[in-house]
């Protein structure tokens, strides 16, 4: 309660529309949620659960983040890895067949 008390100066002094933002932040979270949910019904992408699986099978590190975006036509799955070197690396895989599309970062395979 007291760290609402303290915001609430700053949420006063914030610019107009901010709070219309953050709802449709919350909305438009939502809606690629029941995008991805139907998507996955559909066929159009791999479950999550498939890819990381692999992602951890395939490459070295722990994967800290992961997104799934619409790249055009094409779904596309992110992932973060954190190896043991530290230096967070960042994969791009095509959503519905697994192929990387793109890599970033000091990727190392497992061999």
């Amino acid at each position: 309660m007291r760290r609402a008390l303290l915001l609430l100066p700053l949420l006063l002094m914030a610019p107009p529309g901010l709070a219309d933002d953050l709802r449709e932040g919350r909305r438009e979270g939502r809606r690629g949620h029941e995008r991805a949910r139907a998507a996955l019904a559909a066929g159009e992408i791999r479950p999550l659960a498939d890819l990381l699986a692999e992602v951890e099978r395939r490459w070295i590190g722990r994967v800290i983040e992961t997104e799934l975006e619409r790249d055009g036509e094409r779904w596309v799955y992110e992932f973060k890895l954190l190896p043991p070197s530290g230096r967070v690396f960042e994969l791009k895989l095509d959503a519905s067949t697994g192929a990387l599309l793109r890599s970033r970062g000091p990727v190392q395979e497992r061999p």
